[in-house]
């Protein structure tokens, strides 16, 4: 039987517009080039590459935030969410954690006051917050709390899909621990998929199932994570093996 798909892109181009000054074309620069993949329900796929490879761009245009591709990006699921690398810059400073988890549930329109704070408190506990963390500001959390309360706004709308862009490369090695053991207890609750973003191959290896490996906006390499590990294939995957010993 076919595993069931939650994503596919399809030959995506991605492309960024520079410059524009007085009596000068904007330029343009082409930042994913005929980039394809599939990532099925349950599987952690991992993305991994130097910064300024196109890594975070890929994401945000699979979330529609950059709309200027050519190419297909099909998803099998509703409501996508994505968890950021910096925690502190994305929850906004003036709001509760209370405030910042049930929003997402107030846009969704389908949840009485009463349920909606239910539903943030069991959330709290799911991601190891206790309740009385709704009432506090993310400047009196500690940064691998406030991951915790962003992989909870994340996951409070029910997605199948999340996309982790670098979610633990801004933590010390010991909280990078905890989270990383969170996604993997959350993925197995919940059935999700991720698509895990890292330039941390040793990271990659702790959580994913398959690994693409992208150099210049493209992709060189796909393959289960054993065989990344155990027998890469292209140059530049061997050099980021080595640079991660």
């Amino acid at each position: 039987m076919e595993e069931e798909k939650i994503l596919e892109v399809q030959d995506l181009c991605s492309f960024y517009q520079r410059g524009g000054a007085l009596f000068r074309k904007k330029e343009t620069r082409k930042v994913l080039d005929h980039v394809s993949f599939t990532i099925h329900s349950g599987e952690v796929l991992g993305l991994v590459g130097e910064s300024g490879c196109g890594k975070s761009t890929l994401a945000k245009t699979i979330l529609g935030y950059l709309p200027d591709y050519t190419g297909k990006v099909i998803h099998y699921s509703k409501r996508p969410q994505m968890v950021f690398q910096d925690p502190f810059s994305a929850l906004n400073p003036a709001r509760t954690i209370g405030w910042i988890l049930e929003e997402p549930l107030k846009i969704y329109g389908k949840y009485n006051a009463a349920e909606r704070r239910r539903r943030v408190e069991d959330m709290l506990r799911q991601v190891g917050l206790s309740p009385e963390c709704a009432t506090r500001r993310p400047h009196e959390l500690s940064g691998g709390q406030r991951q915790r309360v962003c992989i909870a706004a994340a996951l409070i709308v029910r997605p199948r899909l999340v996309i982790a862009d670098e979610p633990v490369s801004a933590l010390d090695v010991t909280i990078q621990a905890q989270i990383l053991q969170l996604l993997a207890d959350l993925r197995k609750q919940y059935q999700l998929s991720y698509l895990f973003i890292s330039h941390d191959l040793n990271v990659v290896y702790q959580l994913c199932d398959r690994v693409i490996v992208m150099k210049d906006g493209r992709i060189v390499e796909e393959a289960t994570v054993d065989d990344i590990f155990d027998h890469p294939q292209h140059p530049y995957t061997k050099q980021l093996l080595k640079a991660a010993e």
